[in-house]
């Protein structure tokens, strides 16, 4: 990409800006040439009508490749935001959706491998408590929820712990290396966290189960 166009990019508006503001008539039926060219200019209007010919299209095209709507529906909002991040000029019509489909594609992939690291996290992370009965699969999407909100209410230095431990698969004499100190130390500090997260966790879906 340019120079150009990064900077192009940065102007762009906020998806939160572009899917509130009311519908545009000036920019009635734009050729895809004009429309992304405007969109790379950070145009509102082209960013809005972009987000009406297009949100539910990518929707429905998302719909068939996760076969999940809730992972659709997180999905696209990550397709979106490349598009943000990404637009330049197309010509054709075919070749711009044909790259949406590339950068929805990209966005599934990139889902996949973080909830394929979370499942093997829970796995591991759990597997000497009361969940270890629970299938690993879209049921949990809770579980994940839970587990993604204790992990951002603990603090920092306890958050980056776990986080490289259980999902950046780093071994624990890297991470005491990192750290300046003993292996041991790690250990000992991981061992707490992990029964501090484990209790709060468990703690919700028991009250979730007692509602």
């Amino acid at each position: 990409m340019t120079r150009g166009a990064n900077i192009a990019v940065v102007k762009t508006p906020s998806l939160a800006r572009i899917m509130d503001a009311p519908g545009e008539t000036e920019l009635a039926a734009p050729d895809i040439g004009v429309l992304t060219t405007r969109m790379r200019r950070g145009e509102e209007a082209a960013w809005r009508l972009f987000y009406q010919r297009y949100h539910d299209r990518l929707l429905r095209y998302l719909l068939v490749v996760t076969r999940a709507e809730m992972v659709a529906k997180e999905v696209l909002q990550q397709t979106l935001l490349r598009v943000v991040r990404h637009v330049r000029t197309f010509e054709d019509e075919a070749v711009f959706w044909s790259w949406l489909t590339v950068l929805a594609r990209s966005a599934v992939a990139d889902h996949g491998r973080k909830h394929r690291r979370y499942f093997a996290f829970l796995e591991r992370f759990f597997r000497h408590s009361a969940v270890e009965e629970r299938e690993f699969g879209d049921a949990d999407a809770r579980l994940l929820e839970l587990l993604e909100e204790g992990l951002q209410a603990l603090p920092p230095d306890e958050r980056w712990l776990v986080e490289q431990k259980y999902l950046a698969n780093r071994g624990v004499r890297e991470m005491a290396v990192s750290m300046q100190v003993t292996e041991k130390a790690v250990e000992g500090k991981l061992g707490r966290v992990r029964r501090k997260l484990r209790a709060a966790v468990l703690e919700k879906l028991n009250h979730e189960k007692d509602a």
